[in-house]
């Protein structure tokens, strides 16, 4: 394969890039959940970080969007750790603030 089938990565200044109001809307939209315990990590996400989420951030967060609501539930929780394609520094950090939100409520 040639280095054209493959785009480049996102340049880091992208990456770090507010989300604007139209790809939060989206980023909300897709982060809804089947099992409340998820909704209510992720609605006190929102509402204490989604002033100042970044691409990146927007990213990780749509990577755990990918599990089954168990399996996020239990990250979430602290049961199971990130593991291969979730054992990222992105994800880790975005699954700490989620999980942060579990203590000031």
């Amino acid at each position: 394969m040639n280095a054209a089938t493959f785009p480049d990565p996102a340049p880091e200044s992208v990456l770090d890039a507010m989300l604007d109001e139209r790809a939060l809307s989206k980023l909300r939209w897709r982060c809804r959940r089947g099992l409340l315990e998820n909704d209510l990590f992720i609605e006190r996400f929102f509402a204490r970080y989604e002033s100042g989420l970044t691409v990146r951030q927007a990213d990780a967060l749509g990577l755990l969007m990918d599990l089954s609501d168990n399996d996020l539930l239990d990250l979430l929780l602290g049961r199971k750790a990130p593991q291969d394609d979730l054992a990222r520094d992105d994800v880790t950090r975005v699954l700490g603030m989620l999980r942060a939100t579990r203590q000031s409520a």
